[in-house]
């Protein structure tokens, strides 16, 4: 509670701050305020008053921490209750709100429904008529990394289950053993995207059971993280007296020989499920070093280089990043979504592929 009151005082001094800050705009200092007439009987919030370029406006403020889409469903409906029978007029309060964090999506929908925001980032939006104010800053560090935090190690492991499986409703146990992590770190995932407003959810306690209702959105939010991440580290080598199109399956032939756990991703993979390219000069795989793996790459006389390999190997910390490898003509390929995550951080003509791939072979 005490962390909520500091926090609540700390966004509203920013936030008129804020408007201070602007050109030819006053606010007053917040207070508490209950309006008259009978639409707003036993109705208090804090209230600031607003003059932009002469003309008044009353805020109407609302803090919370972090806000998502779901969030956001539940204060429209609120707004629009307070809203019913009473006539818009000058002096109707614009609804602001106030938060350490607002996800991307949540904004959208408070701006589509001209509600204002403002959060600790210093991103603020005002809708209001003859004043609109918009200024579209990075989200919070603490909100990024959160974020960030939610698309790796095992937690991307029960996304992948999720977006491989979208169809099918799962519990947090059967979700757990599927995706090879703890209950706690499925639970904590689910909440994750229960916040996004992307799952779907049946039945209640222990019978609890969820289901991806986004996955398009789910897919589309990693590819934007990815983009901000340390790509995996990366050994590359060359493997002489082989020709291209037959070293994948020299490579998956020799790995077979040592039990080495593999799975052949990117441009190799992709061009067996759906051809888009004329030819294929690299095979790049998901690799479980080990001795055993370090044995097979001496099999293969496989040289490291600098530049000019034709096999580029992509460590894998666990077994968990082989989840949903598939046996296509002998080898083991990577699943559909970790072929088309791949692709989307290569080069060259990678991303066409995985727009492609992601049509052809994936769907949504």
């Amino acid at each position: 509670m005490q962390d909520h009151i500091q926090l609540e005082r700390s966004l509203l001094t920013s936030f008129v701050d804020a408007l201070r800050a602007l050109p030819d705009v006053n606010a007053s200092s917040p207070e508490i305020w209950s309006p008259p007439g009978p639409f707003h009987e036993h109705e208090v919030f804090t209230r600031v008053d607003l003059k932009v370029a002469g003309k008044p406006l009353v805020l109407r403020l609302e803090t919370k921490n972090a806000v998502y889409p779901r969030d956001v469903r539940e204060m429209i409906w609120k707004v629009q209750a307070s809203r019913h029978g009473q006539p818009a007029g000058k002096g109707t309060p614009l609804p602001v709100l106030l938060a350490e964090s607002i996800s991307p999506g949540a904004k959208e929908l408070l701006r589509n429904e001209r509600i204002g925001y403002f959060d600790s980032g210093g991103s603020l939006f005002l809708p209001a008529p003859g004043a609109y104010i918009f200024i579209d800053k990075p989200a919070p560090k603490p909100f990024v990394k959160s974020i960030r935090n939610l698309f790796a190690g095992r937690r991307a492991q029960v996304l992948h289950v999720l977006l491989v499986r979208c169809v099918d409703w799962f519990g947090v146990h059967e979700l757990a053993q599927e995706a090879l992590v703890s209950p706690a770190t499925a639970s904590q995932v689910l909440t994750e995207l229960e916040h996004f407003d992307w799952m779907e959810l049946r039945g209640q306690g222990p019978s609890k059971e969820r289901r991806l209702r986004e996955p398009a959105a789910l897919l589309n939010e990693w590819v934007q993280q990815l983009e901000n991440t340390r790509p995996p580290a990366l050994r590359r080598y060359y493997i002489p007296n082989t020709k291209a199109d037959l070293l994948a399956a020299k490579i998956g032939q020799v790995c077979e020989v040592h039990n080495v756990l593999y799975a052949i991703t990117h441009e190799a993979a992709a061009q067996r499920y759906a051809p888009f390219l004329s030819s294929i000069s690299q095979v790049r795989a998901r690799v479980l070093m080990s001795s055993s793996a370090d044995a097979a790459l001496g099999d293969l006389a496989a040289r490291e280089v600098n530049e000019g390999a034709n096999f580029v190997v992509i460590e894998a910390k666990s077994p968990g990043e082989m989840l949903f490898r598939e046996r296509m003509d002998d080898l083991w390929l990577a699943s559909r979504i970790q072929i088309y995550l791949d692709l989307v951080r290569g080069e060259g003509r990678s991303k066409e592929m995985a727009a492609h791939f992601r049509t052809a072979k994936i769907g949504f």
